[in-house]
C-alpha cells in the first residue's frame, strides 16, 4: 500500500487533487442520474394519468348523455369495440404497437396486476398524487413492470394483427398501470411502453471530469512545482551542509513569498553556523597552541628530576594530556579538513593498519581481504579503524579485521574476545568522554573519545558505526561506510 501512495509533497497533493475531484463526480454523477430518473418516472406517470384522466372524463360524458347503467355499459362497450377496431389499424393502414398500446384502455372486474408481481411502490404514489390533484378518486392503484411478450392485452393485439409487431416486441418493457374506481365500477387499465434511459448524461459527466482534471492537475502542477522546487534545492543543500559544514553556498531565493522566506532564513542560519565553526576552529587551535607549549617546556624541565620514578609518572601525565588535547582538535576538525577524497582499496587500507599494531606486539590479525574500492578521505578512515582496533585491544585482549560488502555499504568489521558491552548503554558508549573502564588511567581506559571520533568520520562520510554483542561473547565494532 505505501508504494502505492507518493512520498513527495507534488506526489501527495496532486493524489488528493484526483481522488477528491473523482469522487466528487462520482457524487455529481449519483445526483443527475437520480433526476434524471425522477424526470422519467414523472414523464411516464403523467403520460399514464392523461390516460386514465381522459377515459374518465369520456366515460363522465356518456354517463350525462345515457341516463341509465344500461345504455351506460352499451356504450362503453361499443366505445370498446370502436377503439379494438381502431388499435388494429395506424394511420397508415398498418396497426403498430405502439397505437395499440395509446389507444387501447382496459376495463374489467379484477386487475390484471397479480398479487404476485413486484409492484412499483414511488409510481403508485404519484399517479395517486396527480389523480387526486384533478379531482380522480380511486379506491387502489396498482403498477407493475413486466415484459411485452408476458402481458396477455399485448400478446392478443399481436395474434389479432401478427404482421404487425416490430422485431423486437417480446423484450421491450411496460409500466401496466390499473386503478380502482369507487363504487365498485371495476378496474382501468392503461399500458405505457417504458421510456429508454439516456446515455448522454454519463458521457458528458465522463467528458466533464476528464477535462477538469487535465486543466486542475495542469495548473496544480505548475504552483507546486514553484513551490516544491525551491524546497528540493533547500532539502539538497541541507544534505550538503550536515557533511560539509565549512563549505557556505548560498541559495537564490525564489518560489512564492514563504518559500522564499525561508530560504533566506536557511541563508542567514548556514552563515551563522559556518562562522561559528570558524570561530570554534580559532579558539581551539588557539587553546592547543597555548596548552602545548607550556606541555613542552614542562616536559623538558622534568628531565631534571632526579626520581626516575617520579620522572616517568610526570611524563606519562602530559604524555595523556597531549594525546587528549589531540583527539579533542582531531574531533574538531572532522568534516572541515581540506583534503579531498581518495579511490582507495579498503583492504589494503585495513593491512596498513594491521602492520602497525603487529610492530607494537599487538594480537591483531586480518580475514582473506576481497577488493573493495571506495571514495573515502584516507587518513580519516585509517584513524577510525586504528581506534576500533586500539580498543579492541585493550578491551578484548586481541582483534580481529575483516572487509565486506553489504549491497551498496563497505563494512569494516572489528572483533574482540572481551566482555562486550551491555546492551542499554550502547549508544552511551559512542558519547564523548564516555569509557567502559571507570578508572581515569588512559593505559586502561582512554580518554573516551575513540569511539566518538570513530563514528563521526563515518558519518562525515554519509556512513555510521555499529556497535553490538557477538552470540560467542565479545564486542562487533562494524564502520559502514557507503560505496
Amino acid at each position: 500500500m505505501k508504494r502505492l501512495i507518493p512520498s513527495s509533497l507534488l506526489g501527495q497533493v496532486m493524489l488528493v487533487l484526483t481522488i477528491g475531484l473523482l469522487v466528487a463526480q462520482a457524487i455529481s454523477a449519483v445526483l443527475l442520474f437520480q433526476a434524471s430518473e425522477n424526470r422519467r418516472e414523472t414523464a411516464i406517470v403523467s403520460s399514464i394519468a392523461f390516460r386514465i384522466i381522459a377515459e374518465q372524463n369520456r366515460a363522465e360524458r356518456l354517463n350525462s348523455r345515457l341516463g341509465d347503467r344500461r345504455r351506460q355499459d352499451n356504450a362503453l362497450r361499443r366505445a370498446a369495440r370502436r377503439a379494438e377496431r381502431a388499435q388494429r389499424i395506424g394511420d397508415d393502414g398498418e396497426p403498430t404497437l405502439a397505437r395499440r398500446l395509446r389507444l387501447g384502455v382496459e376495463t374489467s372486474e379484477v386487475s390484471p396486476v397479480g398479487a404476485d408481481e413486484r409492484r412499483l411502490a414511488s409510481y403508485e404514489t404519484t399517479l395517486r398524487d396527480m389523480l387526486t390533484m384533478q379531482d380522480i378518486i380511486v379506491s387502489e392503484v396498482r403498477v407493475t413492470r413486466r415484459k411485452a411478450a408476458a402481458d396477455p392485452f399485448v400478446v392478443n393485439a399481436i395474434q389479432m394483427r401478427p404482421s404487425a409487431p416490430p422485431p423486437d416486441w417480446q423484450e421491450r418493457t411496460l409500466l401496466v398501470a390499473s386503478v380502482e374506481r369507487p363504487g365498485n365500477a371495476g378496474w382501468l387499465t392503461v399500458r405505457q411502453a417504458e421510456l429508454p434511459r439516456g446515455t448522454g448524461g454519463i458521457t458528458t459527466i465522463l467528458l466533464q471530469t476528464l477535462v477538469i482534471l487535465l486543466v486542475l492537475v495542469s495548473l496544480l502542477y505548475l504552483v507546486l512545482r514553484r513551490i516544491t522546487r525551491p524546497l528540493a534545492d533547500l532539502t539538497d543543500r541541507l544534505d550538503d551542509f550536515s557533511r560539509q559544514p565549512g563549505k557556505v553556498v548560498r541559495l537564490e531565493e525564489r518560489g512564492p513569498a514563504d518559500t522564499r522566506r525561508l530560504i533566506a532564513a536557511h541563508n542567514a542560519m548556514e552563515a551563522r553556523i559556518a562562522a561559528m565553526l570558524d570561530e570554534k576552529d580559532v579558539m581551539l587551535g588557539a587553546i592547543g597552541h597555548d596548552l602545548k607549549t607550556p606541555l613542552a617546556a614542562l616536559r623538558v624541565r622534568i628531565e631534571s628530576v632526579p626520581d626516575e620514578s617520579q620522572r616517568q609518572k610526570m611524563a606519562s601525565s602530559i604524555e595523556d594530556i597531549t594525546a587528549t588535547l589531540d583527539d579533542i582538535l582531531t574531533l574538531s576538525r572532522v568534516g572541515r579538513d581540506g583534503s579531498g577524497r581518495e579511490t582507495v582499496d579498503l583492504g589494503k587500507l585495513a593491512l596498513g593498519v594491521v602492520e602497525e599494531f603487529e610492530d607494537l606486539g599487538d594480537p591483531v590479525t586480518i580475514a582473506e581481504l576481497p577488493r573493495i574500492v571506495a571514495d573515502v578521505q584516507v587518513t580519516w578512515v585509517r584513524r577510525a579503524l586504528r581506534n576500533l582496533v586500539s580498543n579492541a585491544v585493550r578491551y578484548g585482549e586481541a582483534a580481529r579485521i575483516s572487509i565486506l560488502r553489504d549491497g551498496d555499504t563497505a563494512v569494516l568489521r572489528v572483533d574482540d574476545d572481551g566482555p562486550g558491552i551491555a546492551p542499554d548503554r550502547i549508544e552511551e558508549m559512542m558519547q564523548p568522554f564516555t569509557r567502559g573502564e571507570a578508572s581515569r588511567n588512559r593505559a586502561t581506559g582512554g580518554a573516551g573519545l575513540g569511539l566518538t571520533l570513530a563514528r563521526a568520520i563515518a558519518q562525515q562520510h554519509g556512513g555510521d558505526l555499529v556497535l553490538g554483542n557477538r552470540e560467542g561473547g565479545g564486542l562487533r565494532a562494524e564502520l559502514r561506510l557507503p560505496l
